[in-house]
């Protein structure tokens, strides 16, 4: 079984930063994407941003350039680093990692129970 946990939210004002981590345990297999998704109140679940184990990165087009996500392959944890925040960007942050199916593996998927940021103005 994968479990995540987080930790690193909060309430913070308009314009501060807040570091969320999210540590991974449990069968992981080592080509994996991790990800933090938000949830706005009242809203779908969006990607904020993904990393692969070969450190490819994605990001949502409403946060290139404030937030950066890095990971370290040897705790399976990831990290978002988020600067410049928005009232917008309030919502609860989920870590995920995924994985695809290979020759004796089946795909996995994980969520961990996440973390509430707000940000005020």
């Amino acid at each position: 079984q994968v479990q995540l946990v987080e930790s690193g939210g909060g309430l913070v004002q308009a314009g501060g930063s807040l570091r969320l981590s999210c540590a991974a345990s449990g069968s992981i297999a080592s080509d994996n994407a991790m990800g933090w998704y938000r949830q706005p109140p009242g809203k779908q679940r969006e990607l904020v941003a993904s990393i692969t184990s070969g450190g490819t990165t994605n990001y949502a087009d409403s946060v290139k350039d404030r937030f950066t996500i890095s990971r370290d392959n040897a705790r399976n944890t990831v990290f978002l680093q988020m600067n410049s925040l928005k009232p917008e960007d309030t919502a609860v942050y989920y870590c995920n990692v995924v994985w695809g199916s290979r020759r004796g593996r089946p795909r996995g998927e994980y969520w961990g129970q996440g973390t509430q940021v707000t940000v005020s103005s």
